[in-house]
């Protein structure tokens, strides 16, 4: 499938700030099947523009204003080819639970076994994990039991959280949205010794789909599975990441993969909005 992302984000400022100095992580990942096409950024007012790859490999475009302005519009428009190939069913027998503990050792997973700022390894959230997968001795079913969970004790409800909500009142509250329902498998599956990682996207909502997270910046889990590798669940919908769905970067949670951040010189208040458009080509 072709998908093109249109993400518009604008900041009007009360009063005109100066010295703008902002990352923005938008282009989305050539890799396992999944093909940028195109990517194009749009800063206005117009800013020096040059890009990198961070420890994870995911590509970050760094711009700075110098001029007075009073507001900044950032425009991705992208263009993706997108596939099923890294869908596994789920009654696919991976490897056994004792493997785990050698994930530790691989570079690859290291950092995702660790707990973090917005994702903690609480007493609390390791009972639970151990409760959910019980005896199960599957790698792959221990992450889809886990995915089970959240999707069902935990409430869709984009006005109860923002970005900066930590697992803990998530747990407490038991509803959030995309990005809380990733955080909350994440903590899951560490606690456990599977390897999880955040992934931040798109998702595509078809004519006859109801996806949560459709047409706005979408957050699922990718586990480590041996021999296997990186294979995603969305938590917030139930399902493997499909050719619904656009993997922009990953990290350890949301901290290392927000669309866009930065700093200003400037006094007064700051109005943010954002657009985020998915079609299909």
């Amino acid at each position: 499938m072709t998908l093109r992302v249109l993400h518009r984000t604008r900041y009007d400022y009360s009063v005109p700030v100066k010295e703008s100095l902002n990352e923005a992580r938008l282009a989305p990942f050539s890799a396992d099947g999944q093909v940028c096409e195109d990517f194009r950024l749009k800063i206005l007012p117009a800013g020096k523009l040059r890009h990198y790859y961070d420890f994870y490999r995911n590509q970050v475009h760094f711009f700075e204003v110098n001029s007075l302005h009073a507001a900044l519009t950032v425009e991705a428009i992208s263009e993706v080819t997108t596939s099923s190939a890294r869908v596994l069913a789920p009654e696919t027998v991976t490897r056994p639970r004792g493997e785990l503990a050698a994930c530790i050792q691989l570079s690859q997973c290291y950092d995702f076994l660790q707990g973090t700022s917005y994702v903690g390894l609480t007493p609390e959230i390791w009972r639970l994990a151990l409760d959910v997968v019980g005896d199960e001795p599957d790698i792959w079913a221990m992450a889809h039991l886990l995915m089970n969970y959240v999707h069902q004790e935990f409430r869709y409800d984009p006005d109860s959280t923002n970005v900066h909500t930590r697992l803990p009142a998530v747990l407490q509250d038991r509803r959030g949205v995309c990005q809380d329902f990733a955080h909350v498998l994440l903590g899951l599956c560490r606690s456990v010794k599977i390897p999880a990682r955040y992934v931040s996207g798109y998702l595509y909502n078809g004519p006859a789909d109801q996806l949560r997270g459709a047409q706005g910046s979408h957050a699922w889990v990718e586990v480590y599975l041996p021999e296997f590798g990186w294979r995603g669940l969305d938590p917030t919908n139930r399902r493997q990441p499909d050719d619904h769905y656009v993997k922009v970067a990953h990290g350890r949670d949301y901290a290392d993969v927000q669309p866009l951040r930065g700093h200003y010189k400037g006094s007064g208040t700051q109005k943010l909005s954002v657009e985020v458009l998915v079609e299909r080509r």
